[in-house]
């Protein structure tokens, strides 16, 4: 990562996160210096990035889904996010291009890593969503997506897969179509 005695970015890294993100090189130095500032280690655990996302949702139960959005991002799966991990989920969650949007939430929806999404894995998401939305708010949504499983179901109906079938990141990847038809995002 950065070189811990100096608190500076490597260079590797720095040129490497340039590439790879919309942010130049002063933003990234500020972004580095602000999180070891709050992450000393130079590493989120799960259970701080779960912290982070309680204080966005203090109505509410965001665990199950914070758990979900850290697997998806802690992508050498060490149990911790490091600046890297860090910086290029800020990017694709902030202005990232629509194709990495797409491979990232693929990763979210598919729970068990395998290279495909299970009608259990839509319904497991969509439920940690659920219990992010205060009950009052819910009663506001659509008769046909105001449960969990009527929200999952019809994510499932517009791929058009059998209870027992699965998708890819290629079909995956129609849900921008689905945007555009109209769908919620999910």
């Amino acid at each position: 990562m950065g070189n811990s005695k100096s608190g500076a970015l490597s260079k590797e890294l720095l040129e490497d996160l340039k590439s790879n993100t919309k942010y130049n090189e002063a933003e990234l130095c500020v972004w580095y210096q602000s999180f070891l500032k709050e992450c000393p280690t130079g590493r989120i655990t799960k259970e701080q990035f779960e912290g982070i996302y309680a204080s966005f949702f203090p109505n509410a139960d965001p665990t199950e889904y914070a758990r979900h959005v850290f697997r998806s991002f802690d992508t050498n799966a060490d149990g911790q996010l490091d600046f890297k991990e860090y910086i290029v989920a800020l990017h694709l969650t902030s202005g990232g291009k629509t194709l990495q949007k797409l491979e990232w939430a693929f990763a979210l929806y598919d729970v068990d890593g395998n290279g495909t999404i299970s009608k259990n894995e839509i319904q497991e998401i969509v439920k940690s969503i659920f219990n992010m939305i205060p009950e009052e708010d819910q009663n506001d949504l659509p008769e046909d997506e105001n449960t969990p499983d009527k929200r999952a179901d019809k994510v499932w109906d517009f791929f058009g897969k059998k209870e027992d079938g699965n998708f890819d990141c290629v079909e995956f990847s129609r849900c921008d179509t689905m945007r555009s038809s109209g769908m919620r995002d999910f």
